[in-house]
Protein backbone atom coordinates (compact mmCIF):
# COMPACT_ATOMS: atom_id res chain seq x y z
CA UNK A 1 0.00 0.00 0.00
CA UNK A 2 2.56 2.29 0.63
CA UNK A 3 3.74 2.50 -2.84
CA UNK A 4 0.05 3.71 -3.70
CA UNK A 5 1.00 6.36 -1.65
CA UNK A 6 3.24 7.68 -4.26
CA UNK A 7 1.23 7.61 -7.20
CA UNK A 8 2.01 10.35 -9.58
CA UNK A 9 -0.68 12.45 -10.39
CA UNK A 10 -0.69 14.50 -13.75
CA UNK A 11 -2.19 17.67 -15.16
CA UNK A 12 -2.43 18.28 -18.87
CA UNK A 13 1.02 20.21 -19.47
CA UNK A 14 2.28 16.89 -18.39
CA UNK A 15 1.15 14.56 -20.84
CA UNK A 16 -0.64 16.63 -23.38
CA UNK A 17 0.20 18.96 -26.21
CA UNK A 18 -2.98 21.43 -25.67
CA UNK A 19 -4.54 22.52 -22.18
CA UNK A 20 -7.63 21.40 -23.24
CA UNK A 21 -7.86 18.77 -25.77
CA UNK A 22 -5.60 16.17 -26.93
CA UNK A 23 -5.84 12.65 -28.58
CA UNK A 24 -3.12 10.62 -29.08
CA UNK A 25 -2.18 6.84 -29.92
CA UNK A 26 0.34 4.50 -28.30
CA UNK A 27 3.20 5.89 -30.79
CA UNK A 28 2.88 9.62 -29.94
CA UNK A 29 3.77 9.10 -26.08
CA UNK A 30 4.75 5.82 -23.96
CA UNK A 31 1.45 4.86 -21.45
CA UNK A 32 1.93 5.24 -18.15
CA UNK A 33 2.85 1.69 -16.62
CA UNK A 34 1.89 2.09 -13.00
CA UNK A 35 -0.97 3.32 -10.78
CA UNK A 36 -1.28 7.15 -11.66
CA UNK A 37 -4.08 9.83 -11.46
CA UNK A 38 -4.70 13.04 -13.80
CA UNK A 39 -6.44 16.07 -12.99
CA UNK A 40 -8.25 15.75 -16.60
CA UNK A 41 -11.19 13.33 -18.10
CA UNK A 42 -9.54 10.88 -20.12
CA UNK A 43 -11.16 8.17 -22.84
CA UNK A 44 -8.82 4.81 -23.59
CA UNK A 45 -9.70 2.90 -26.32
CA UNK A 46 -8.64 -0.17 -26.63
CA UNK A 47 -7.28 -1.29 -30.65
CA UNK A 48 -5.27 -4.52 -30.13
CA UNK A 49 -5.49 -7.23 -27.38
CA UNK A 50 -7.66 -8.36 -24.55
CA UNK A 51 -6.34 -6.95 -21.03
CA UNK A 52 -7.46 -5.36 -17.90
CA UNK A 53 -8.04 -2.04 -16.01
CA UNK A 54 -7.47 -1.42 -12.97
CA UNK A 55 -10.00 1.85 -12.18
CA UNK A 56 -10.82 2.64 -8.10
CA UNK A 57 -10.86 -0.10 -5.76
CA UNK A 58 -11.50 -2.84 -8.76
CA UNK A 59 -10.24 -4.58 -11.82
CA UNK A 60 -12.48 -4.88 -14.79
CA UNK A 61 -11.36 -6.68 -17.94
CA UNK A 62 -10.47 -4.36 -21.02
CA UNK A 63 -10.67 -6.10 -24.36
CA UNK A 64 -10.24 -4.94 -27.71
CA UNK A 65 -13.26 -2.86 -29.10
CA UNK A 66 -13.84 -1.73 -25.75
CA UNK A 67 -13.55 1.88 -24.38
CA UNK A 68 -12.26 3.18 -20.73
CA UNK A 69 -13.75 6.08 -18.91
CA UNK A 70 -11.60 7.64 -16.44
CA UNK A 71 -12.57 10.74 -14.13
CA UNK A 72 -10.47 13.09 -13.25
CA UNK A 73 -8.25 12.00 -9.52
CA UNK A 74 -9.50 8.57 -10.13
CA UNK A 75 -6.42 5.71 -9.16
CA UNK A 76 -6.32 3.88 -12.40
CA UNK A 77 -4.14 1.65 -14.42
CA UNK A 78 -3.85 -0.18 -17.35
CA UNK A 79 -1.12 -2.96 -18.26
CA UNK A 80 -0.71 -2.56 -22.07
CA UNK A 81 0.20 -6.09 -23.38
CA UNK A 82 3.36 -5.59 -25.46
CA UNK A 83 1.55 -5.97 -28.95
CA UNK A 84 -1.31 -4.24 -27.82
CA UNK A 85 -2.74 -0.82 -30.03
CA UNK A 86 -4.78 1.94 -27.86
CA UNK A 87 -5.28 5.51 -28.08
CA UNK A 88 -6.09 7.83 -25.84
CA UNK A 89 -8.05 10.94 -25.32
CA UNK A 90 -7.51 13.71 -22.81
CA UNK A 91 -9.61 17.09 -21.92
CA UNK A 92 -10.42 19.38 -19.20
CA UNK A 93 -13.42 19.51 -17.35
CA UNK A 94 -14.01 22.98 -19.31
CA UNK A 95 -13.68 21.61 -22.67
CA UNK A 96 -16.66 19.34 -22.22
CA UNK A 97 -18.92 20.80 -19.76
CA UNK A 98 -18.06 24.74 -19.50
CA UNK A 99 -21.21 25.62 -18.01
CA UNK A 100 -20.95 22.80 -14.85
CA UNK A 101 -19.58 24.92 -11.85
CA UNK A 102 -18.38 21.58 -9.76
CA UNK A 103 -15.15 20.67 -7.85
CA UNK A 104 -13.85 17.87 -10.18
CA UNK A 105 -13.92 15.92 -6.49
CA UNK A 106 -17.42 16.59 -6.87
CA UNK A 107 -18.32 15.07 -10.53
CA UNK A 108 -19.62 11.80 -9.35
CA UNK A 109 -22.38 13.22 -6.86
CA UNK A 110 -23.41 15.48 -10.24
CA UNK A 111 -27.31 14.20 -10.92
CA UNK A 112 -27.10 12.48 -14.89
CA UNK A 113 -30.22 14.39 -15.96
CA UNK A 114 -27.82 17.57 -15.24
CA UNK A 115 -25.01 16.28 -17.49
CA UNK A 116 -25.37 13.06 -18.71
CA UNK A 117 -22.41 13.52 -20.47
CA UNK A 118 -20.68 12.47 -17.17
CA UNK A 119 -22.77 9.13 -17.10
CA UNK A 120 -19.76 6.59 -18.56
CA UNK A 121 -17.71 8.18 -16.07
CA UNK A 122 -19.64 7.87 -13.25
CA UNK A 123 -20.04 4.19 -13.80
CA UNK A 124 -17.02 3.13 -15.26
CA UNK A 125 -15.91 0.83 -12.19
CA UNK A 126 -19.44 -0.99 -12.82
CA UNK A 127 -19.93 -1.46 -16.40
CA UNK A 128 -17.51 -2.89 -19.38
CA UNK A 129 -17.91 -0.56 -22.02
CA UNK A 130 -17.51 -3.12 -24.77
CA UNK A 131 -18.85 -2.82 -27.89
CA UNK A 132 -20.20 -4.68 -31.06
CA UNK A 133 -17.87 -4.37 -34.82
CA UNK A 134 -20.33 -1.67 -36.14
CA UNK A 135 -20.56 0.38 -33.36
CA UNK A 136 -16.71 -0.22 -32.70
CA UNK A 137 -16.56 1.29 -35.95
CA UNK A 138 -18.28 4.10 -35.79
CA UNK A 139 -16.08 4.74 -32.82
CA UNK A 140 -13.17 4.94 -34.87
CA UNK A 141 -14.73 6.97 -37.34
CA UNK A 142 -15.04 9.80 -34.61
CA UNK A 143 -11.54 8.78 -33.21
CA UNK A 144 -9.89 9.15 -36.69
CA UNK A 145 -11.69 12.81 -37.88
CA UNK A 146 -10.79 13.89 -34.26
CA UNK A 147 -7.33 13.14 -35.04
CA UNK A 148 -7.35 14.68 -38.22
CA UNK A 149 -8.77 18.14 -36.62
CA UNK A 150 -6.70 18.08 -33.52
CA UNK A 151 -3.25 18.35 -35.90
CA UNK A 152 -4.59 21.04 -37.76
CA UNK A 153 -6.42 23.51 -35.33
CA UNK A 154 -8.15 26.62 -36.85
CA UNK A 155 -10.79 29.03 -35.47
CA UNK A 156 -14.08 26.95 -35.27
CA UNK A 157 -12.08 23.42 -35.29
CA UNK A 158 -12.24 23.58 -31.36
CA UNK A 159 -16.12 23.40 -31.32
CA UNK A 160 -16.13 20.37 -34.31
CA UNK A 161 -13.85 18.21 -32.12
CA UNK A 162 -16.16 18.85 -28.91
CA UNK A 163 -19.03 17.93 -31.16
CA UNK A 164 -17.39 14.53 -32.33
CA UNK A 165 -16.27 13.44 -28.23
CA UNK A 166 -19.98 14.22 -27.11
CA UNK A 167 -20.79 12.07 -30.65
CA UNK A 168 -18.91 9.16 -29.37
CA UNK A 169 -19.92 10.04 -25.41
CA UNK A 170 -23.54 9.98 -26.72
CA UNK A 171 -23.17 6.54 -28.33
CA UNK A 172 -21.60 4.76 -25.35
CA UNK A 173 -25.14 6.15 -23.52
CA UNK A 174 -26.85 5.02 -26.36
CA UNK A 175 -25.95 1.71 -26.10
CA UNK A 176 -25.75 1.51 -22.33
CA UNK A 177 -28.76 3.16 -21.69
CA UNK A 178 -30.60 0.68 -19.23
CA UNK A 179 -27.79 -0.20 -16.79
CA UNK A 180 -26.57 3.18 -16.46
CA UNK A 181 -29.80 4.66 -15.61
CA UNK A 182 -30.25 1.63 -13.56
CA UNK A 183 -26.61 2.02 -11.56
CA UNK A 184 -27.71 6.04 -11.08
CA UNK A 185 -31.19 5.12 -9.72
CA UNK A 186 -29.21 2.54 -7.39
CA UNK A 187 -26.53 5.45 -6.61
CA UNK A 188 -23.70 3.31 -7.22
CA UNK A 189 -21.28 6.43 -6.65
CA UNK A 190 -22.32 6.49 -3.07
CA UNK A 191 -22.26 3.44 -2.56
CA UNK A 192 -18.41 2.96 -4.24
CA UNK A 193 -17.69 5.82 -1.79
CA UNK A 194 -19.02 4.12 1.10
CA UNK A 195 -16.78 1.41 0.59
CA UNK A 196 -13.91 3.36 0.16
CA UNK A 197 -14.27 4.90 3.25
CA UNK A 198 -15.13 2.12 5.34
CA UNK A 199 -11.94 0.42 3.57
CA UNK A 200 -9.75 3.75 5.32
CA UNK A 201 -11.91 2.98 8.67
CA UNK A 202 -10.48 -0.06 9.20
CA UNK A 203 -7.18 0.47 7.72
CA UNK A 204 -6.91 3.39 10.40
CA UNK A 205 -8.52 0.61 13.25
CA UNK A 206 -5.67 -1.90 12.28
CA UNK A 207 -2.96 0.44 12.53
CA UNK A 208 -3.78 2.91 15.29
CA UNK A 209 -0.82 2.35 17.31
CA UNK A 210 1.44 2.92 14.82
CA UNK A 211 2.90 6.40 15.24
CA UNK A 212 3.67 6.41 11.32
CA UNK A 213 -0.16 6.36 10.07
CA UNK A 214 -0.49 8.88 7.71
CA UNK A 215 -3.30 10.64 5.52
CA UNK A 216 -1.04 9.22 2.54
CA UNK A 217 -1.09 5.75 3.61
CA UNK A 218 -4.89 5.72 4.55
CA UNK A 219 -5.62 6.78 1.29
CA UNK A 220 -4.18 3.93 -0.83
CA UNK A 221 -5.72 1.65 1.77
CA UNK A 222 -8.83 3.25 0.09
CA UNK A 223 -7.80 3.11 -3.52
CA UNK A 224 -8.26 7.14 -3.47
CA UNK A 225 -6.02 10.38 -3.66
CA UNK A 226 -5.34 11.88 -0.40
CA UNK A 227 -7.26 15.14 -1.84
CA UNK A 228 -10.08 12.83 -2.94
CA UNK A 229 -10.26 11.36 1.14
CA UNK A 230 -9.40 14.53 2.39
CA UNK A 231 -12.62 16.21 0.56
CA UNK A 232 -15.10 13.15 0.69
CA UNK A 233 -14.31 13.21 5.17
CA UNK A 234 -14.95 16.72 4.82
CA UNK A 235 -18.59 15.95 3.06
CA UNK A 236 -19.35 12.41 5.04
CA UNK A 237 -18.34 13.43 8.50
CA UNK A 238 -16.96 17.37 9.16
CA UNK A 239 -13.66 16.20 9.81
CA UNK A 240 -10.67 16.38 8.71
CA UNK A 241 -8.93 12.94 8.90
CA UNK A 242 -6.28 14.19 11.54
CA UNK A 243 -9.25 15.20 13.86
CA UNK A 244 -10.79 11.87 12.54
CA UNK A 245 -7.45 9.73 13.77
CA UNK A 246 -7.14 11.77 17.22
CA UNK A 247 -10.68 11.36 18.23
CA UNK A 248 -10.07 7.56 17.87
CA UNK A 249 -6.82 7.76 19.45
CA UNK A 250 -8.43 9.65 22.55
CA UNK A 251 -11.46 6.93 22.81
CA UNK A 252 -8.79 3.70 22.82
CA UNK A 253 -6.65 5.75 25.46
CA UNK A 254 -9.92 6.45 27.75
CA UNK A 255 -10.97 2.51 26.93
CA UNK A 256 -7.32 1.43 28.28
CA UNK A 257 -7.31 3.56 31.34
CA UNK A 258 -10.58 3.12 32.33
CA UNK A 259 -10.70 -1.26 31.96
CA UNK A 260 -6.97 -1.88 33.05
CA UNK A 261 -4.32 -1.18 35.04
CA UNK A 262 -1.48 -0.55 31.83
CA UNK A 263 1.10 2.34 32.67
CA UNK A 264 0.50 5.95 30.93
CA UNK A 265 3.35 5.35 28.94
CA UNK A 266 2.18 2.00 27.70
CA UNK A 267 -1.18 3.44 26.68
CA UNK A 268 0.49 6.47 24.83
CA UNK A 269 2.62 3.64 22.33
CA UNK A 270 -0.84 1.83 22.14
CA UNK A 271 -2.50 4.95 20.90
CA UNK A 272 0.40 5.55 18.01
CA UNK A 273 2.04 8.02 20.50
CA UNK A 274 5.38 7.79 20.43
CA UNK A 275 5.93 10.69 23.31
CA UNK A 276 4.00 10.17 26.50
CA UNK A 277 4.48 13.80 26.91
CA UNK A 278 2.49 14.95 24.22
CA UNK A 279 0.52 12.04 24.65
CA UNK A 280 -1.02 13.45 28.22
CA UNK A 281 -0.77 17.05 26.17
CA UNK A 282 -3.34 15.97 24.11
CA UNK A 283 -5.53 14.06 26.79
CA UNK A 284 -6.02 16.79 29.05
CA UNK A 285 -6.36 19.19 26.27
CA UNK A 286 -9.28 16.77 24.63
CA UNK A 287 -10.56 15.56 28.61
CA UNK A 288 -9.75 18.20 30.89
CA UNK A 289 -7.54 16.56 33.06
CA UNK A 290 -4.38 14.48 32.43
CA UNK A 291 -4.57 10.66 31.97
CA UNK A 292 -3.73 9.69 35.47
CA UNK A 293 -6.33 11.80 37.28
CA UNK A 294 -8.58 10.77 34.53
CA UNK A 295 -8.42 7.37 35.62
CA UNK A 296 -8.71 8.01 39.50
CA UNK A 297 -11.24 9.84 38.93
CA UNK A 298 -13.44 7.40 37.32
CA UNK A 299 -12.37 4.75 39.64
CA UNK A 300 -15.64 3.63 42.04
CA UNK A 301 -14.63 4.02 46.05
CA UNK A 302 -13.97 0.28 46.75
CA UNK A 303 -11.72 -0.39 44.15
CA UNK A 304 -8.42 -2.08 45.43
CA UNK A 305 -5.39 0.02 46.25
CA UNK A 306 -3.75 -1.29 42.76
CA UNK A 307 -5.82 0.63 40.52
CA UNK A 308 -5.91 3.66 42.40
CA UNK A 309 -2.38 4.09 41.71
CA UNK A 310 -0.70 6.84 39.71
CA UNK A 311 0.51 5.00 37.03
Amino acid sequence: MDSLARVPTYGMQQRCDRPDFHIRDKAAHSAETGPHRHEYFQIQVNLGSDTVQHIGGVVRPFPRNSLAFILPHRLHFIPHPLDGNFLLINFSQTFLLPQLQCDPLDLEDVYIALAPELSPFRFQEHLDFILEAPDFDEVCRLLVRMQELDQRRRFGTREIIKGCLLQLIGTVCELFGAPIKALAEDNAPQKSRRDALARMSEYVRQNLSDPELSLKKAASAAFLSPNYLTHWLRKETGKTFSELVLERRMHLARTLLLNGTRPVGEIARLCGFADEAYFSRRFRHAHGLPPGQFRRQAEPEWAPEIFRKDP
